[in-house]
């Protein structure tokens, strides 16, 4: 292989990338989200400066992919906090840090963790329907970590608050490492979903149950109280991101 080919490989394996090139588009996505108040000393313990945590609430997401560019057929699991980010000029930008997210797909967690930086991690989250029930479960190997359950349809509700909140920003933390083990890259990153196009939305009685792991240790944010839950589907982009804060730069 000449020094020229080599130069344009995107993605590891190079002769064979584990996920195509991007953007990814999305066709009918399906979403539980269920925002729960937790404990605020363990959501400042995990958030990264510059973001703050204005309230202590979290949203923990099941969602279901059954048609995405490149990725596949495939289910996801995790938490996203809510945050507030203070720019130069006095102003403050609202938007969501992505904590934790669990998924039963190589191409998408290779492809989230090496472009963006997404904390993703293999495991085995489902969402489906039981009767009447909207029912989300996360299992790592064998051990239960998740489930949350939703009344199905229980009331429609306006999309006009869901775009909105999809159309503001997210943040990751990228890390990886250098040969010798030190951090190579160490950035907040920023990204959008774009050309979302929704299919109908609706809420209705939700319960969450977290259960304690050492390694997908989502109850370390734990549920005091249910705020709300929505169910929708929707068809999006996964825009590629942009470098918001350099850590190693910064020192």
């Amino acid at each position: 292989m000449k020094i020229e080919d080599v130069r344009k490989a995107y993605a590891m394996p190079a002769t064979s990338p584990a996920f195509p090139p991007g953007p990814y588009r999305f066709v009918n996505r399906e979403f539980v989200v269920i925002t729960y108040r937790t404990d605020m000393d363990a959501l400042r313990a995990v958030v990264p400066e510059p973001l703050e945590v204005v309230e202590p609430l979290v949203k923990y997401e099941f969602i279901r992919m059954p048609d995405s560019t490149g990725f596949g057929d495939y289910t996801e699991s995790g938490q996203v906090i809510p945050v507030q980010l203070r720019k130069p000029d006095g102003s403050v930008e609202q938007g969501g840090y992505v904590h934790a997210m669990y998924l039963n797909d190589h191409p998408p967690i290779a492809g989230g963790r090496e472009l963006w930086g997404f904390p993703k991690k293999l495991a085995s989250p489902t969402l489906d329907y039981e009767i009447d029930t909207v029912v989300g479960t996360l299992d790592y190997g064998k051990v239960r970590v998740a489930t949350a359950t939703m009344g199905f349809k229980h009331k429609t509700l306006d999309t006009g608050p869901i775009l909105a909140s999809l159309a503001m920003p997210n943040f990751l933390l990228k890390v990886v490492p250098h040969v010798d083990g030190t951090p190579r890259i160490c950035e907040l990153v920023r990204y959008y979903m774009t050309d979302i196009h929704m299919k109908g939305a609706w809420t209705g009685p939700a319960a969450l149950e977290l259960h304690p792991h050492a390694l997908a240790p989502v109850a370390e944010l734990p549920v005091l109280k249910i705020e709300s839950a929505v169910h929708y589907i929707a068809d999006m982009t996964l825009a590629l991101g942009t470098v918001e804060l350099d850590y190693l730069a910064s020192k």
